[in-house]
């Protein structure tokens, strides 16, 4: 049975008003697929979840940071709108979460509790990297070109953005917003430009869709080495009996930037995170 107070975190989510498209969830070996008509070649693969890191990232061996973690799936609805699931983190931490298929893509809400005696150093974590080869009609050489971020400068292409090359670990870029500290950052090339909102997202192959993604604790952006693109919120931590919220969007929408800042300022407009 599940716990009561992930009863009462679900019943509030869906008294949000999400509406199911008839997209359909599937989780199997940490890989989530989702099937949706709109998508190029009818489905999208993302890996989940994928890590849970402590601070000093940046210039730390991968292995040293990531702290393990075991996923199950819970439940799923029959129409497969909804998979809801359990990972723990030694020693006491316990994420239950969910992805809904709603109107304008995915919703994933995770309630993240320290149920042990000491605090727990968890700064960020990778929730979903969303493999985009298919999306983007692009491989790991070019999918840049279709992808984006928001800059000072407007919509900044990511083959237009300012580039560094150096770090621990070759390949990719990471994009951070002006309170994450270099530090804690991903150990992959950081870009000195800067974001002016918590968007990161690409153009489908036929320049009909935009897939973009975002959270309420941005704790990084990140373009990644197998054609895929990040939202990686903040935790900053977990106090003993803490429990933290964290509310992500993956967004499938009609190719109209504007149309997807108005829908991203309409999600997190309430959000108790680190604002932009």
């Amino acid at each position: 049975m599940l716990p009561f107070r992930f009863h009462l975190f679900l019943a509030v989510w869906l008294s949000v008003g999400n509406s199911w498209a008839g997209g359909t969830l599937g989780w199997t070996n940490n890989l989530l697929t989702w099937r949706d008509a709109r998508l190029p070649g009818g489905q999208l693969e993302i890996w989940y979840l994928e890590a849970f890191l402590r601070p000093g990232a940046h210039d730390r061996d991968w292995g040293q940071t990531t702290l393990r973690h075991r996923t199950e799936l819970l439940t799923a609805t029959p129409d497969g709108s909804e998979l809801r699931f359990r990972t723990r983190l030694d020693p006491a931490v316990e994420v239950l979460h969910e992805v809904v298929v709603t109107g304008d893509g995915l919703d994933l809400r995770f309630l993240l509790t320290n149920a042990g005696t000491n605090a727990v150093p968890i700064q960020w974590f990778q929730p979903a990297c969303i493999r985009l080869a298919a999306f983007t009609g692009a491989g790991q050489s070019n999918y840049i070109g279709r992808s984006f971020v928001f800059t000072a400068r407007g919509q900044t292409r990511l083959d237009q953005i300012l580039r560094t090359e150096e770090a621990r670990y070759r390949g990719g870029q990471v994009y951070l917003p002006p309170w994450t500290e270099l530090a804690d950052a991903n150990p992959r090339p950081v870009s000195p430009d800067r974001l002016t909102n918590g968007l990161i997202g690409c153009v489908s192959a036929d320049n009909r869709w935009l897939l973009a993604t975002a959270s309420d604790r941005t704790h990084e952006l990140f373009e990644g080495v197998y054609v895929c693109l990040h939202s990686d919120p903040l935790i900053g931590g977990l106090n003993p009996g803490e429990t933290k919220r964290i509310r992500q969007k993956i967004y499938l929408l009609p190719n109209d930037p504007d149309a997807l800042i108005r829908r991203y300022q309409l999600d997190f407009r309430e959000s108790t995170g680190t604002q932009f």
